[in-house]
Order: structure tokens, then C-alpha cells, then sequence
């Protein structure tokens, strides 16, 4: 492995710039080269045929990360990237472009089902145990989108309008988090930071560097970088992909003074550093599972990340009872109808699905099945709308599968409502008409307005984008097989009109994050509006909360709670820990999350669950001191199922670094 002063001025200015679309410069020989490719969800590695025409190698489809997010399981994202691991190394990829962590702003959002969440404490934790799993498996990560991308509308212009203390306590904090598992990789967004673009950001990667420890090499997004002399003296160490007329213009600025040889070096030894440090991590390293095995991955990220949003007593279903299932999402022709568009599509490698069929080996009544629409309309020749009325009448449930698909969320553009497009809302109407005992499906990446059809029918599950084996993770849920477990990483709203970002200013210029704070729940919270609130989810189990008791000794707080499963079935909870600060003298968030536990609870069983609480739990961000301060003062703990479900509290007092502990 060469080092910096085996090159010569030219060759650090050519590194720093990459090879090709998918590689870093090898400098003709000198070098390794080290391969990227996209997949948050699957390899996506490119490959060409005899004829140069280039396609996507087939790979495992998991599902969406915020299907992942979803099962609110550190253990999954860990286990997922473990899996991806093994793909990638079956694909020669030494980098994989992943996880981003962009906060879901605004549920329109055409890149939503690519995040985890609203909220910054639960994507960082789940981005952090994702890249540890990723990089021990031998494989670098890329954590992106680096930062406040938070829409697609003009993303390669727009400026993100954010204060100091909002981007400090909600925009950067999951990078902050996912940090501790130092990725080798960060990748800047397209888009400006108070009006500055992010390739450009010096102070934003001087953050990245010297406050949230980073010690990789950044990456431009593919296409981000307009100067690279600016991006190179602000800290971006490679431009993705190689862009002729990019380097070109970096040379003449190098030989006209415009950028130093200090200034290269610095980038150039960064990218030697990551070159280093992913050969070492890869070093000997082999697939620990088969593609099979790793299938069995994402049926279980699937099965737990499958939300219960409404139940009156139709599921799970029984074994004799007969069903009608309709809806194209219900067998899918292509992975295109149940996941997100653009640069985390997997040309998947295992069968279509069918959930007819899949439920149909599973109950002895009769199960049959009509397309009856697709995202796009209701085309006669394929989908028959009467036939899907008759079978809803005659079955004893019915069970529509609606959605939006790679068709309506992508990345390059956002959607342009939150409703179901009319004919799946008309159908579903029209449908539960017919049956009373009907049940919705949903296969789509982010928050979707129920309003016009939620109190006509008896059930509602999120399947989101679930992945290949979605139709057997959902079978089972259905069923009763799985128990559902997951919970809402993300508010559905009421409407879009009750979320906090309706009437912010927004032009192709510029995007006003005049809402502040009151991102998500944080607002919903104050002001109402949430249909489905943030980590809300049903079980086929009931789980009470008691014996909660808290403990300070000094700077900590010890939090414990016992959780009681009250059913016959056994079943999977997810403890929530909020902070609320009380009467405080700095405006701040009604509460917010700072610890979460998902317990496996056996029937008629309890189980402990356990917290450990420092002063950076009750932190908020100072702009009179430029930094992190815990006011004394009065705060609850709370204990809950949902940011709108809390079931156990105490009150503490912190006074001089102290904690009391008063009820």
C-alpha cells in the first residue's frame, strides 16, 4: 500500500476525484480500488452483459428500512446488516452506500421509506447497530445523507432553512449517534444548509470530524459536487462519479493557487485511510450465510416490522373461515409494486409472491383472489372490480391490499398528496360495503391518510415495503402465526394539513423549517392531529405496565418496570421511554424519546424491563453557550406503549448535577 509521499501532486488530485460510476482510482495499478455500490435494502451492484448493456445482479430484497425501523429491534438491524454484509462480499462491493438517516420531516417525502424515522434518538440507535453489523461482516458503510435532506422537491438547488439548536437537537443528533459505531464512510447531500450547498459545508463536516468523532472519508452524493476545488477545501474527500470537466478545473485551480497542496493532501490521505482500513476489514473475510439464510433474515425483519394499526376483533383470522383477497399488491408482478423507487431498487432474487396462496396453505376455508385495481387505475382486462365485490360478499372476510409503490414514492420527487390514489379508496369503500369484516392492507414507505375509509372497516395493517418475502411474513401475521410486534417509527396524521409542516414556507429556493422543534410527535403532542400516533402499534397480546421504580444515584437515573402479558398469547412489547421537562425556562418538545426495550413476554408472564439515564437524556441544545446544558429543575420519566399511550411515570428533581427522585 503506497503512501502519501510515494504520489506525486497529480496523482492525489486524481484520487480524490473517483475512477468511474462505481470505483475509486487505482492510479494505474498502484492502488486498490475500492467498489460502492447502492442498497440500503440489497446490493444493487451493476454489472455488464456481452453486448456492454448494463443491468442489476439479482440480490435478496429486505425490507425498507422503514419496515425495519418499524420493529424497533436493535437486534434485526444488526442481524440486517450482517446479511448485507454477506451480499456484498459475494458481489466484490467494498462499500455499501447506507443507511441514511434524514429525518422524516415531511410525510411527503418521496425518499421516506429510505429513513428510519421522526424522530433522532430511534434512527441513530438503529443506524448505529446497522453499521456495527455491516462493517464486523467486512463491509465498509456510507452514512448519508449528511445533512437536513429532508425533501426530493429541488433537491439539487434548495436550501434547508434550519436554526442552530433544531439542527443540533433533531437533524444532526442521529448522525451524531450513528457515528459511535464509526462508519469509514460519510456522504454529503445534495442540497444547501442555509445556503450553503452540503458539498460545500465546511462547517457542517468540521462537526462531523471534530465533535461527533468521525474519522472516515466523506463521499459525495453522485452528482452533488459544482466546485470541487470548493468541496475539497471545505473537507469532501471524493466526487462520485468522475466527472471530466470537475477534474479538469481542479487542476487549473491547482495550479493557479487556488487550492493548496496542504489542502489536497488532506483529502488524498483520507482516502488512502479508507482504502487501508476496507481491505484490512474485508481481510480473509467469507459469506457466514447462505442466500437462503439470509431470505430468512428478511422475513423476520418483515414479520416484526409489520404494524397492527386498527383491530376490532377480525384478526387473526380462523382457520375455517373464507376469504377474499384483492388488490395488484396482493401478487405483485415486479419488487416495483411493494418498495421504493430510485436507487435502493433490487432487482430481487427469489419468487413473486402471491398472498392468496399464501394463506390459502395455511386455512382450510376457501381463499380466492381478484386483482380488481392496480396503483395506476382499473384496467378491465386484468382487474375485474365487480368480481372482487361479489367474492367480498359471499366470503366471511375480506382483505384488500392498497399502496403506493416505486410509481408514487421514489427518490427525484416527492408525492404529491397523502391519500391512496381515488380508485383504491373508492374500491375500499365500496369493498366494506360488501363486507363488514374487512380488512386493509397497506404496502406503502411512509405515513398515508386513512381519513376516508379507516371507520368503514374492521382492520388495518401496514405492511410497508416489506421485502421479497413480505407475502409470507404478512401470511403469518394474518393468521395469528406471527404475533404482530412493530411500531410506528413515524405519526400517520390525520391529514396533511394537521402536520407540522403545512403552511411552512416552501419554494423552489428555499424550504423554511419554521416549525423549529416541533418535528413529528413533538407537535402532534401539542397540537393534536395524529391518527395513528408515533410508536403506536397493536398485538394480539394485552401487556399491562407496573411496578415502575426509579433509582438516582448522582448523574443517573435507574429506571426499571415490570411488564405483564395478560393474554393466552405469547407476544413481543416495546417499552417507551420519554423524558418531559416541566415549567423549564427555554422552550422545549412536550417530551421526547430517550430509550426504548422490545420485550419477548410468554403468556400470563412478566418481564423487567431496565434503563440507565444520564444528564445527556434531559440536554438541550444552547445557543447562548454554543453547546449541550441540563437546566435544573422539575422532569417526568415516562413509561409508555405510545407517544400517546404512557402507562407508568415518576417525578424527579435535578438540582446542582443531582438527581432526586420525588414520587
Amino acid at each position: 500500500m503506497k503512501e502519501l509521499r510515494d504520489l506525486s501532486v497529480e496523482e492525489k488530485l486524481r484520487l480524490i476525484c473517483a475512477r468511474d460510476f462505481w470505483s475509486t482510482d487505482d492510479l494505474g495499478g498502484k492502488l486498490p480500488a475500492l467498489a460502492v455500490s447502492d442498497g440500503p435494502v440489497g446490493v444493487r451492484k451493476v454489472a455488464k452483459d456481452e453486448n456492454g448493456k448494463e443491468y442489476d445482479l439479482p440480490s435478496v430484497a429486505y425490507p425498507a428500512i422503514q419496515c425495519l425501523a418499524n420493529s424497533w429491534n436493535t437486534a434485526l438491524a444488526r442481524g440486517m446488516g450482517a446479511a448485507l454484509a454477506d451480499d456484498c462480499l459475494e458481489k466484490d462491493v467494498d462499500i455499501l452506500l447506507a443507511p441514511g438517516v434524514n429525518i422524516k420531516r415531511n410525510p411527503l417525502n418521496g425518499r421516506n421509506f429510505e429513513y428510519f424515522s421522526e424522530d433522532p434518538y430511534l434512527a441513530g440507535t438503529l443506524a448505529k447497530e446497522y453499521i456495527a453489523g455491516l462493517q464486523e461482516g467486512g463491509v465498509g458503510a456510507c452514512l448519508k445523507h449528511y445533512y437536513a435532506n429532508n425533501l426530493e422537491y429541488n433537491r439539487l438547488e434548495q436550501t434547508s432553512e434550519v436554526d442552530e439548536r433544531t439542527l443540533r437537537e433533531i437533524y444532526l443528533k442521529p448522525f451524531e449517534i450513528a457515528c459511535e459505531a464509526k462508519p469509514v464512510s460519510a456522504m454529503c447531500a445534495y442540497n444547501r444548509v442555509n445556503g450553503v450547498y452540503a458539498s460545500e459545508n465546511e462547517k457542517g463536516f468540521r462537526i462531523l470530524r471534530e465533535e461527533f468523532g468521525f474519522d472516515g472519508a466523506i463521499l459525495s452524493d453522485w452528482g452533488a459536487v459544482r466546485d470541487r476545488t470548493a468541496a475539497a477545501k471545505a473537507g469532501l474527500d471524493i466526487e462520485f462519479p468522475f466527472d471530466k470537466a470537475n477534474y479538469e478545473k481542479l487542476v487549473k485551480d491547482y495550479r493557479e493557487g487556488r487550492i493548496t497542496e496542504a489542502q489536497v493532501d488532506a483529502c488524498a490521505q483520507r482516502v488512502l485511510d479508507l482504502i487501508a482500513r476496507c481491505k484490512a476489514m474485508s481481510a480473509g473475510k467469507k459469506p457466514k450465510t447462505s442466500p437462503e439464510e439470509r431470505l430468512l433474515v428478511a422475513q423476520k425483519i418483515a414479520e416484526e416490522g409489520i404494524v397492527l394499526l386498527k383491530n376490532e376483533g377480525v384478526l387473526p383470522l380462523q382457520k375455517e373461515q373464507s376469504v377474499a383477497v384483492s388488490g395488484e399488491f396482493a401478487a405483485p408482478p415486479n419488487y416495483g409494486r411493494i418498495a421504493g423507487g430510485g436507487s435502493s431498487m433490487v432487482q430481487w432474487r427469489g419468487e413473486k409472491f402471491s398472498l392468496a396462496e399464501k394463506l390459502q396453505s395455511r386455512m382450510e376455508g376457501k381463499v380466492v383472489f381478484e386483482r380488481a385495481f392496480w396503483e395506476k387505475g382499473i384496467e378491465s382486462f386484468n382487474q375485474k372490480a365487480h368480481k372482487a365485490l361479489y367474492n367480498a360478499a359471499v366470503s366471511d372476510v375480506s382483505i384488500i391490499c392498497a399502496g403506493t409503490g416505486a410509481e408514487i414514492e421514489a427518490e427525484g420527487g416527492d408525492r404529491s398528496t397523502l391519500r391512496l390514489p381515488v380508485w383504491e379508496e373508492e374500491m375500499i369503500r365500496r369493498i366494506a360495503a360488501r363486507n363488514e369484516n374487512t380488512v386493509v392492507v397497506l404496502f406503502a414507505g411512509s405515513a398515508v391518510d386513512t381519513s376516508a375509509w379507516q371507520d368503514a372497516v374492521k382492520a388495518i395493517v401496514l405492511a410497508g415495503f416489506c421485502g421479497e418475502r413480505g407475502g409470507d411474513a404478512l401470511a403469518r401475521v394474518l393468521t395469528g402465526e406471527v404475533n404482530p410486534s412493530g411500531k410506528l417509527a413515524e405519526t400517520f396524521p390525520v391529514h396533511y394539513e394537521t402536520t407540522p409542516v403545512y403552511g411552512q414556507y416552501c419554494s423552489p429556493c428555499v424550504a423554511l423549517y419554521g416549525e423549529g422543534l416541533s418535528v413529528g410527535y413533538r407537535h402532534y403532542d401539542r397540537h393534536g392531529g395524529a391518527a395513528f400516533p408515533f410508536g403506536h402499534g397493536l398485538s394480539y397480546s394485552r401487556f399491562e405496565y407496573g411496578g415502575m421504580q426509579v433509582k438516582a444515584q448522582g448523574g443517573e437515573l435507574r429506571v426499571r418496570c415490570t411488564v405483564k402479558n395478560v393474554s393466552a398469547r405469547d407476544g413481543k412489547e416495546v417499552v417507551q421511554l420519554y423524558i418531559r421537562p416541566l415549567d423549564p425556562f427555554v422552550y422545549r418538545p412536550d417530551k421526547e424519546l430517550k430509550g426504548y426495550q422490545k420485550l419477548a413476554i410468554a403468556a400470563g408472564k412478566g418481564c423487567e424491563c431496565a434503563f440507565t439515564l444520564t444528564e445527556e437524556a434531559f440536554a438541550y441544545w444552547s445557543t447562548a453557550v454554543d453547546g449541550w446544558r441540563v437546566d435544573d429543575g422539575l422532569y417526568e420519566v415516562l413509561l409508555g406503549a405510545s407517544a400517546q399511550d404512557i402507562r407508568a411515570k415518576a417525578l424527579v428533581e435535578r438540582k446542582d448535577g443531582t438527581f432526586r427522585v420525588l414520587k
